[in-house]
């Protein structure tokens, strides 16, 4: 149940158009509701602003088509990530949704959300952006605007400074790697907005399925870089629009032009 449900309940009965049992019954599904294989959690949204996140790898397609069921009824935009092509077409039998192949994401309910700010999101190679598609889809979902800058991997470093502006420009930058994972200091180098690193899984036999690139995402000597899992796009993708948000608030709490240039003339006498 998300804040406008829950408002709207508060305002039916308030209104009279709902009785006290009516909307009693609707309140103890909160704040979690209990399936037996799950417990939905149904006050997320009210707390974080996003609704749970289905996870759909191990659960069986029975148990994702319960959750999705009770869990669309009450909000819009539900990501359910690490879900293949099956598990698509399952939760398209009981609810209208849209998915997004490479990322494997599924959108239930989607429904259009202004996108603002400005993300970057940044592959090191083409075979690194299912991870980084996890990340961007997450991000536009949660009304975030992305900028998606794939294949610019140091073993080509013309091709990132090439793009330079775009990264300057970002509220955040999303960097995802594999092999070696040295991009996320590069780009932390560069830039002067936070940085995360998102080692991947792809590369050859001592990359050991990510955690060469994880260690040197953590050991990065370029300041403001932070790290998240190894694959974990959507992690990533989330985190980066809470940073965005944040940057988007801070530039609205900015005082106006006069007001700098009044303040600066204070501080100005004062030290004298």
């Amino acid at each position: 149940m998300d804040l406008n449900h829950l408002r709207n309940l508060l305002e039916q009965v308030q209104n009279g158009r709902m009785d006290l049992d009516a909307a009693m019954l609707q309140l103890k599904k909160l704040p979690f509701e209990d399936l037996g294989y799950a417990r939905i959690d149904n006050h997320r949204c009210v707390r974080t602003g996003v609704p749970e996140v289905i996870f759909c790898q191990g659960k069986t397609i029975a148990q994702i088509q319960g959750i999705v069921q009770r869990i669309s009824q009450n909000h819009a935009n539900i990501l359910a990530t690490r879900a293949g092509r099956e598990v698509y077409e399952a939760v398209r039998e009981i609810v209208e949704c849209e998915y997004f192949e490479t990322a494997r994401i599924v959108v239930i309910r989607p429904e259009p959300v202004e996108k603002r700010g400005n993300i970057a999101v940044v592959s090191a190679g083409t075979s690194d952006i299912p991870v980084a598609e996890e990340a961007a889809v997450t991000a536009e979902v949660l009304g975030n605007r992305v900028k998606r800058i794939y294949d610019v991997g140091v073993a080509g470093i013309h091709r990132l400074l090439d793009v330079r502006e775009d990264l300057f420009e970002a509220n955040v930058a999303v960097v995802v790697a594999g092999m070696e994972g040295a991009l996320a200091s590069v780009v932390g180098g560069l830039v002067s907005c936070p940085v995360i690193g998102v080692p991947t899984s792809v590369g050859y036999g001592a990359s050991f399925g990510g955690v060469t690139a994880l260690l040197s995402m953590l050991n990065s000597c370029a300041s403001g870089v932070s790290v998240v899992n190894i694959d974990n796009g959507f992690g990533a993708g989330y985190q980066a629009g809470l940073i965005n948000k944040m940057a988007l608030k801070s530039e609205k709490a900015e005082p106006a032009p006069e007001e700098t240039e009044r303040t600066s003339k204070v501080s100005i006498a004062c030290r004298q």
